[in-house]
């Protein structure tokens, strides 16, 4: 693997692990659809510096983990078409003050994150990073030598994508916890492990892993 994270979206989650990525030593590569002066500029104020930004298409090409830092609502009523076959890891919750009404969401009773996977059965989906604010990845991140170590939950059903995502999120400074796509729902907002601070074993119990 070569080690390219390709960030759709250059706010302030898709700054913070761009930040953490190029510091272990990630080639990151942003697209976003504001003006590239703008976003580079808020995003070189980040400290993402080593970040390039690219077209859609070249992002896609290049990017082993494909990282969608847009709030869900766009991402839900995006064209995920050109995403079939990429590892896809989405950080997303469903906030209703910036998404705005959803009714599909009413009766839906799967994760957001099988919302998505339904618009685009080929895309490789991995549900992580979702249950950190964004402060978290500046503030918990911790080497791999260093004990305890913040745990983050991978879902995902596709065993090949959640090794790839499992060894960013080591990269980044977290340990990887390997999650059930079933258990996506878990990781969301007014679920047992978000915005908790848990190490491995306190997550896997929190999700009935153990």
């Amino acid at each position: 693997m070569s080690k390219v994270l390709g960030i759709i979206g250059a706010g302030k989650v898709g700054t913070a692990i761009g930040r953490l990525a190029t510091d272990s030593g990630w080639q990151v590569l942003f697209y976003d659809v504001a003006p590239v002066d703008q976003v580079a500029g808020a995003t070189l104020a980040e400290g993402s510096s080593d970040a390039t930004f690219v077209s859609l298409p070249e992002l896609l090409n290049a990017a082993d983990i494909v990282l969608l830092a847009v709030p869900f609502g766009a991402a839900s009523h995006a064209d995920l078409s050109a995403l079939s076959g990429k590892v896809v890891l989405d950080p997303t919750n469903h906030w209703p003050y910036v998404d705005g009404p959803m009714p599909e969401l009413d009766a839906w009773p799967d994760s957001t994150s099988a919302l998505l996977a339904a618009h685009n059965p080929k895309m490789r989906l991995v549900k992580s990073l979702n249950h950190f604010s964004y402060h978290d990845f500046t503030s918990d991140a911790r080497s791999g030598d260093v004990s305890p170590r913040r745990a983050m939950a991978v879902a995902s059903d596709d065993a090949d994508a959640r090794t790839i995502v499992s060894e960013f999120v080591d990269d980044i400074g977290f340990d990887p916890v390997p999650v059930p796509f079933d258990r996506a729902k878990l990781l969301e907002p007014e679920g047992p492990v978000f915005g908790h601070w848990l190490d491995a074993s306190g997550m896997r119990e929190a999700l009935l892993l153990s």
